[in-house]
């Protein structure tokens, strides 16, 4: 017995979707080159700054932590902790409490994920591309432990025109101390002395 082809609309889909892909790579490493981003350089945790074992993160992560952080997951939309969070504070990773983003840089963009138009530091998040489903991405990991965040998009307000869409799966979340408003603005952070190494 023979198989059918696809019906002709979604035969063209997927050729334009194919064609869209292979041109789109260089764009994106060039993108990269131009914002003086990093690509991925710990996804297979040789080179990750900070190393957890499977076992130890599985004792700490939620099941649903560990599938977005460790295989890629995505959580289901608008069902996030921090989608509608208002609070001011700092967004960590939860791997490894790296600072990530500032609450000041949250805003709503209707798309179900908790989305941010900056990061903390340029060095706080790795890029990589995304080629799964069929269509070609930007995915966004922590620089310091590899752990999966979400993706960046181009359609985020002014002034970076980007959209860092995060799952709230991948997010700790530290509020302002009221006490010491204004401190800790500068680069160093009580979370990066306290990363632990195993």
């Amino acid at each position: 017995m023979r198989a059918l082809p696809p019906p002709p609309l979604l035969w063209l889909w997927l050729c334009l979707a194919a064609a869209g892909a292979a041109a789109e790579p260089l764009k994106s490493v060039e993108l990269h080159k131009k914002e003086g981003t990093a690509q991925w350089s710990c996804r297979d945790k040789k080179n990750c700054k900070v190393v957890f074992s499977q076992q130890d993160l599985r004792k700490r992560l939620t099941p649903l932590q560990y599938h977005v952080t460790q295989e890629k997951g995505t959580e289901s939309a608008f069902e996030g902790e921090y989608t509608h969070h208002k609070a001011h504070g700092i967004y960590k990773c939860v791997v490894c409490g790296t600072p990530l983003f500032k609450s000041e840089t949250k805003f709503d963009s209707n798309s179900g994920w908790p989305s941010f138009y900056d990061v903390i530091s340029p060095d706080a998040i790795m890029f990589t591309d995304d080629f799964s489903y069929g269509m070609h991405r930007i995915e966004t990991g922590c620089s310091q432990c590899g752990a999966h965040l979400g993706h960046i998009f181009d359609d985020g307000p002014r002034p970076t025109g980007k959209r860092y869409c995060i799952n709230s799966a991948s997010l700790s979340f530290k509020p302002v101390d009221k006490n010491s408003a204004g401190e800790g603005s500068g680069s160093t952070s009580p979370a990066q002395t306290d990363k632990t190494e195993l």
